[in-house]
């Protein structure tokens, strides 16, 4: 069942009807999630209003690291089984991992500057979160260096699971080392420690981004299937044109002899 869903032609043709519903899924809970972070939500007694920040920064932090557990799930599929959707869908993942580890760094140093003093400082969270940005755009880079999919698809199939070991880094990192950053306040085996004033506003957001970043996902998916296959008709034409000059060659020889 999966493998039949998972197939590009059966891919193209449930997630057409797929995305407006989930767009449309997006923008709700976007709009209730902002009104909740910026409306209901109170300030903090000690961040004030920067408490706000955390609303987009956290999530895309998760989204971040989930985007890039995905691309090695895919990589797995493209080296073991060659799944014929898997390094299609690492490609169309690469780019919209790497805009959430993006965000969380430069909504990461909107916040540190009044809490801090400063944009940056080489904590151990924030320099694995800068590694796996750089991660992302070496493996976007990649993919553009080498045109054969095929051999893109292994070379960056690879360099993703190598990455992957930098995931838990940022994950325990501040369990493993001092840091600035709190602990886990979230996920935790006892619950979480945070208020639900702003817990659900949190989750709220969290959900929101997540339905964006799939939208995002599958529409960049269908897109690289559609690029794909006009790549695969352009060689093909390319050869059909190539065949009569081919085919002419022994008998423009045979008339010079």
């Amino acid at each position: 069942m999966l493998a039949r869903l998972a197939n590009p032609g059966t891919f193209m043709r449930w997630s057409r009807p797929v995305l407006p519903p989930l767009a449309a899924a997006t923008a709700l809970v976007a709009a209730i999630g902002l009104y909740l972070a910026l409306a209901v939500a109170p300030s903090d007694y000690q961040q004030g209003e920067t408490v706000r920040i955390m609303f987009i920064h956290v999530p895309c932090a998760w989204l971040a690291m989930f985007f890039y557990v995905a691309m090695a799930l895919g990589a797995l599929g493209s080296l073991l089984w060659r799944h014929p959707l898997a390094d299609v869908s690492q490609k169309a993942a690469a780019p919209i991992g790497a805009t959430f580890a993006l965000l969380c760094l430069v909504t990461g140093s909107l916040w540190g500057k009044p809490m801090w003093g400063t944009y940056w400082v080489w904590d151990a969270r924030l320099t694995s979160m800068l590694i796996l940005f750089l991660m992302y755009c070496g493996i976007i880079a990649l993919w553009r260096t080498i045109e054969d999919p095929a051999r893109a698809a292994r070379a960056v199939s690879i360099l993703t699971l190598v990455g992957l070991v930098n995931i838990p880094i940022i994950k325990f990192s501040v369990e493993w080392w001092f840091t600035l950053h709190q602990g886990p306040s979230v996920f935790r085996m006892d619950g979480p420690t945070i208020h639900p004033a702003i817990l659900v506003p949190l989750l709220v957001m969290a959900l929101a981004l997540t339905l964006l970043g799939l939208a995002l996902h599958l529409l960049a998916m269908r897109t690289e299937v559609l690029r794909r296959r006009a790549r695969r008709l352009a060689l093909l034409e390319i050869e059909r044109l190539e065949e009569p000059s081919t085919a002419l060659a022994p008998t423009l020889e045979e008339a010079s002899a």
